[in-house]
């Protein structure tokens, strides 16, 4: 039950980051690379702070760092990228997609063998996540930001897959942020300076400092610290119940309308998650 409820906290985190990044990059308060920037740096300040507070020091090495980092920096920048021009629906769909690829093919390689089950289940609830999330006709695809989302999938099964092997979770999550600011601030020093750039506003600076301090930063610590515990397969069909407590918090915090669509399709995800993770009896 424990591991269950840690589960469950660690999902409605990641459901929040999807949330302020939705209100600060739709909402017009940041652009996309400072809002990463900022989300970046904050989480590695609250990791570290945490890190001197509970271990009385930092250590930046260990197993499954270099995975740690390359998932991160690729995650962080390329979701921030992917969501200015991308419709959300087909984004989340990507993004997810593609994490259940890299996580089960990980998994595979690392000789796990997930039962019959959990396959039928991920295809039942990625069904219900398509119906959830399929894009209206009007939606376009740009093939530019369509592939920064499947780098984000990619960079988010990776830091998943290495986050298996933390021993310290408070540490490992701390060494990955702190190590990946440098890149990241490359990268935005590299990148072209737009012709006539948003300045960013308190609130969304705000969005971002929250997003990576508490619903990042803790949230990414709180997930390398239940990782261990469970199957690789297991982890990924976990992550797909995150869309559908997104859009609860858009219903509830952004005043978006609750459908007889979104229930259907939520309770096909909901239960094929259940039918691929819970044991049976």
């Amino acid at each position: 039950m424990r591991l269950f409820l840690l589960c469950t906290l660690t999902m409605l985190m990641f459901a929040s980051n999807s949330v302020l990044n939705r209100a600060a990059l739709a909402g017009g308060g940041i652009e996309a690379m400072p809002f990463a920037s900022i989300r970046l740096i904050a989480g590695a300040l609250m990791l570290a702070a945490l890190a001197l507070v509970l271990r009385r020091g930092l250590r930046l090495g260990g197993t499954g760092r270099i995975g740690g980092v390359l998932g991160l920096f690729l995650y962080i920048y390329a979701f921030s990228v992917a969501y200015v021009s991308l419709d959300a629906g087909l984004g989340a769909l990507i993004l997810f997609g593609t994490v259940q690829v890299t996580m089960f093919v990980g998994s595979l390689i690392d000789g796990e063998r997930p039962p019959a089950r959990r396959w039928v289940g991920a295809m039942l609830a990625f069904a219900g996540l398509a119906w959830l999330l399929w894009p209206g006709p009007d939606a376009t695809l740009s093939l530019l930001h369509g592939a920064a989302m499947v780098l984000a999938g990619v960079g988010w099964g990776i830091y998943s897959l290495a986050g298996r092997k933390a021993r310290d979770p408070l540490m490992a999550t701390a060494a990955n942020f702190l190590l990946t600011v440098p890149l990241g601030l490359m990268l935005a020093a590299l990148l072209p300076v737009a012709p006539d750039p948003m300045p960013a506003t308190a609130i969304g600076v705000a969005l971002a400092i929250l997003c990576g301090a508490i619903t990042s930063g803790l949230g990414y610590a709180l997930w390398y610290h239940v990782l261990p515990q469970i199957a690789g397969t297991v982890a990924a069909v976990a992550q797909l119940t995150v869309p559908v407590i997104a859009m609860l918090g858009g219903m509830v915090f952004l005043g978006e309308a609750l459908t007889l669509d979104f229930a259907l399709a939520a309770t096909l995800v909901l239960g094929g998650v259940a039918l691929s993770v819970l044991r049976r009896r």
